[in-house]
């Protein structure tokens, strides 16, 4: 049997949120079979409950907010799409996530440090049978037209596959690769993908840290390009490391579906809005999905049944 999988201990991070500065504890627990992923704010006066799943993102701008019961306004979570791809990465199900501000700690920008984190607690399966959402049409979401369309696909496939293409008009970026595919089957998320973190550029930090956003970001936690080049010192992490970590934060942004998808995902251009209009779409649409099992692994995709190494 293909099993759910949880932590086997506790484990906790320290960080400050990405856009709001604020100094933010993270501490990752067991979560029993069918739990799902909750994240729940300890800092209320009464904890509140967030489920992980597509209802109940609230917000796509610069991230992916999710909001009790899936009402702005009530309690959230902001930027959970580095640890979502991280949980995805390595077949997280079940989790119960205890947050002490509004938003997850950036850490380095990637999800290598979450995957660190979770490593290290140790990674066990459940007695109980993993459950796939399994595209079975095609599901396309579309915005903009000529030089400003952005597209995304979900297609069928017996395994999960991700192309992501982007296309900046900026000297560093126009020197790395620009168009990446990954297959989750091959168990390498935590070597090819999890270490490439997020990126900006030095006019649109100053002008969103004018409107209270992004107080918490640095070269610490970002790669920083200026008219011309990146301005970290140490440089990439990839020579694709952009393209790379769009398809890190698509991982995410899917997976909150609730479940792991099997499917081809294809996008150009695409982001958290666009991601998550895709995932609405396939969920509006019964007919485009189903929930399946695989009591015989034998029967599951290649890759699918095997641990993911640790680094």
């Amino acid at each position: 049997m293909l099993a759910q999988h949880t932590l086997k201990s506790i484990t906790r991070a320290v960080g400050v949120g990405l856009h709001g500065g604020q100094r933010v504890e993270l501490t990752l627990r067991p979560a029993p079979v069918d739990h799902g992923i909750v994240f729940r704010r300890v800092d209320l006066p009464e904890p509140a409950l967030i489920r992980v799943d597509a209802a109940s993102v609230t917000d796509t701008r610069l991230a992916s907010t999710l909001s009790a019961g899936g009402v702005p306004g009530a309690p959230r979570v902001n930027t959970v799409e580095h640890l979502m791809s991280a949980c995805a990465g390595l077949g997280i199900d079940n989790l119960l996530i205890d947050i002490t501000a509004e938003e997850v700690p950036i850490l380095d920008g990637s999800a290598a440090s979450f995957v660190f984190l979770l490593q290290n607690a140790g990674i066990v399966s459940q007695p109980a049978p993993r459950r796939f959402l399994r595209v079975l049409k095609p599901v396309e979401v579309r915005d903009g037209e000529g030089s400003g369309l952005k597209w995304a696909r979900l297609e069928p496939h017996h395994g999960y596959r991700l192309a992501f293409e982007i296309a900046f008009d900026h000297p560093a970026v126009n020197q790395t690769g620009q168009r990446v595919e990954f297959d989750m089957g091959s168990g390498r998320y935590p070597r090819e993908i999890a270490r490439a973190r997020t990126f900006a550029f030095t006019k649109d930090v100053e002008m969103m840290r004018a409107r209270g956003r992004s107080l918490g970001g640095s070269m610490d936690n970002a790669i920083v390009m200026d008219d011309q080049r990146v301005l970290n010192a140490g440089g990439l992490r990839y020579d694709d490391e952009f393209v790379k970590h769009k398809i890190l934060d698509a991982i995410g942004d899917l997976y909150l579906a609730g479940h792991p998808l099997l499917a081809s995902y294809t996008a150009f251009k695409s982001g958290h809005a666009l991601n998550n209009r895709l995932l609405r779409a396939l969920l509006d649409d019964p007919s485009a999905f189903e929930l399946v099992t695989f009591e015989d692994e034998s029967l599951a995709p290649a890759g699918f049944a095997d641990p993911v190494p640790a680094w």
